[in-house]
C-alpha cells in the first residue's frame, strides 16, 4: 500500500515539475523545476528497485548537469525575450519533429511487446540475493572492465582538453607574477606627497 502511495506521489511531482520546467517564464525557476523532476525520478527508480540508477540521477543529473545548467543560467546575460522572439517561425519544424517523435515512440512500445517472450529469453539470470548495485560492480570490473577503463580515458582526455583550453595564452589575459609580488617593496608601493591646499590629486 505505502509503495503504490509513494509511486503516485513521485510520478505526480515529476509530471508538474517537468510541466512548470518548460512553461517557467524566469530560466533559474525552471532549472529549479528540473531538478526537482531528477529527485522525483530517482524516487520513481529506487521504488523499482534500480538503486543505481537512482544514484545516477542524484549524482550526475542533480549534482552536475542541473547545477551547471543554474549557473550557466545565473552568470551568462542572456536576452531571452530575443531567444523566444523565433518561436512562431519555428513552431511547424517543431511540431513536425514533436510528431516524428510520437510515432517512434508508438513504434518502439509495439516492438517492445513483440518481442516482450523472446527478450526474456535472452536476459541474462541472476541472483536475487545479490543486490543491484553489487550485481552490476560485478560485471563493470569483470566483463566489462577494458570497457570501463575505456570510458575513463575517454573522460580523462576530455577533462585535460578542458584545462588546455581554459590555460591557454591571450593577449587581453592578464597573468599573476607571484615572484614580483613577493619581492614588491614598501617604498615601490607607496608614494608620500605632500599635496598642496586648493590643488587636485596627481595621478
Amino acid at each position: 500500500m505505502i509503495q503504490t502511495l509513494a509511486f503516485y506521489l513521485f510520478a505526480t511531482i515529476v509530471v508538474a515539475s517537468a510541466a512548470l520546467t518548460i512553461t517557467s517564464r524566469n530560466p533559474v525557476h525552471s532549472v529549479l523545476w528540473l531538478i526537482l523532476a531528477f529527485f522525483n525520478a530517482a524516487g520513481l527508480m529506487v521504488l523499482c528497485g534500480a538503486e543505481f540508477i537512482a544514484m545516477l540521477l542524484v549524482i550526475v543529473y542533480v549534482g552536475a548537469v542541473a547545477v551547471l545548467f543554474l549557473f550557466v543560467v545565473m552568470m551568462l546575460d542572456i536576452d531571452f525575450t530575443e531567444l523566444r522572439a523565433g518561436f512562431v517561425r519555428y513552431l511547424p519544424a517543431g511540431l513536425a519533429l514533436a510528431v516524428l517523435l510520437a510515432v517512434e515512440l508508438v513504434v518502439g512500445a509495439y516492438a517492445w511487446t513483440a518481442a516482450r517472450i523472446d527478450l526474456a529469453k535472452r536476459i541474462a539470470p541472476t541472483d536475487v540475493a545479490i543486490p543491484n548495485i553489487e550485481a552490476i560492480g560485478q560485471l563493470l570490473y569483470s566483463r566489462y572492465l577494458y570497457v570501463f577503463e575505456g570510458v575513463g580515458l575517454v573522460l580523462l582526455v576530455a577533462m585535460i582538453g578542458a584545462i588546455v583550453l581554459t590555460q591557454r595564452k591571450r593577449a587581453d589575459a592578464k597573468a599573476q607574477n607571484i615572484n614580483r609580488q613577493i619581492n614588491r617593496r614598501a617604498k615601490d608601493a607607496i608614494r608620500n606627497v605632500n599635496q598642496p591646499i586648493g590643488q587636485g590629486v596627481e595621478l
